[in-house]
């Protein structure tokens, strides 16, 4: 799932530094080859406003100078910390769901081969397949050829 928001990011970033303009050829083309999408592509333009150039022009500069230095030391030094922090914690809770998936995925396993050991020996299955494939006819005798 990460991917494709990372992929619908992308493609925002990409039209928003081209401005309005290829917001209005996205959505004409979606329109062309599948008339749902350049709606959808429509609505969010209309809905986030970014057919304003001005729009356009704010969120890339903003998103380049976030992480600039602000000229406060305490509070820059702050802010490293805090991300520092939080890029720790995100670290810690990202091998926490490893973990589990590791987890939940052996269990699986376990649960997977209990049920395969608890199966009756293939030996059977092919007794009764070849009696299967052994007609006899009601008095117990194979039938005679023709």
């Amino acid at each position: 799932m990460e991917p494709v928001s990372k992929a619908f990011r992308s493609a925002e970033n990409w039209l928003d530094e081209r401005g309005p303009k290829a917001w209005i050829i996205a959505f004409v083309l979606g329109f062309i080859f599948v008339w749902p999408i350049g709606l959808a592509i429509l609505l969010y333009a209309l809905w986030s406003n970014k057919m304003s150039r001005r729009s356009c022009r704010t969120r890339s500069w903003s998103r380049d100078s976030r992480f600039a230095p602000t000229g406060n030391v305490a509070f820059d030094a702050y802010r490293e910390e805090t991300l520092k922090r939080l890029e720790d914690e995100q670290a810690a809770f990202q091998a926490f769901l490893e973990k589990l998936r590791k987890a939940k995925d052996q269990a699986e396993f376990d649960q997977f081969m209990d049920d395969r050991r608890r199966r009756p020996a293939p030996k059977a299955d092919a007794e009764e397949a070849q009696m299967a494939s052994n007609p006899r006819d009601e008095g117990g005798a194979a039938p005679m050829p023709a």
